[in-house]
Order: structure tokens, then C-alpha cells, then sequence
């Protein structure tokens, strides 16, 4: 895969999840603004609770990659917020094409 399909594929992906996101979750956050609510309902079931799990796992390991390269890749920070709201697949996504683009003038 050449690095231009291989980008537009990370923004595509960027970009699907946040407009889920926006659908499932900031739609109908808006009527009753109950964050905490919100956020435990991923964990109603076993089901759900291993997805969300999974997902915080996939945070704290984004974390961890970005604290270990931030002497080579800058703005780190930025994807690990954005792994907050909307989601990982957005911070994670926004973080490959960082660290691409800074590594290669490296």
C-alpha cells in the first residue's frame, strides 16, 4: 500500500467513527447533558463492558506509545485527547499520520 491510500484510509476511518459517534452518542447526549450517564452506559452488559474495556485499553496503550516517542513525534498530546472524544480510532488514526510525516524528515 503506498503512503497516500494508506493515509486517505486512516482519515477515512477518522472520519466513519466520528460521524458514528456523533449519531449514537452526541445526538442523543444533547436532549438530557448527562456525561456520566453516557459513559456507563457502555457498560450494561458483559458484552458492551469488554468493548469499552477494550477500548480503554487501546487508550492507555496509545498513552504509552505517545509518552515513549515524544522526544521524536511533537503534538502527541493532541491524539491522545482526541482518543477521549471522540475515540481512539480518531486519536490513533491522527497519531500514524503524525508520527509518518515527522519521522520521515528525521
Amino acid at each position: 500500500m503506498n503512503e497516500n491510500l494508506y493515509r486517505a484510509a486512516l482519515i477515512f476511518v477518522a472520519l466513519l467513527f466520528t460521524g458514528i459517534f456523533i449519531y449514537l452518542v452526541i445526538l442523543n447526549l444533547i436532549p438530557e447533558f448527562d456525561v456520566v450517564g453516557a459513559a456507563m452506559s457502555g457498560f450494561v452488559n458483559p458484552y458492551s463492558s469488554a468493548y469499552a474495556w477494550d477500548a480503554i485499553c487501546c487508550w492507555m496503550v496509545l498513552f504509552l506509545w505517545v509518552i515513549y516517542e515524544s522526544p521524536r513525534v511533537k503534538g502527541g498530546w493532541i491524539c491522545l485527547l482526541l482518543g477521549l472524544v471522540p475515540g481512539v480510532a480518531v486519536g490513533f488514526a491522527l497519531y500514524l499520520i503524525m508520527r509518518t510525516k515527522q519521522l520521515v524528515k528525521a
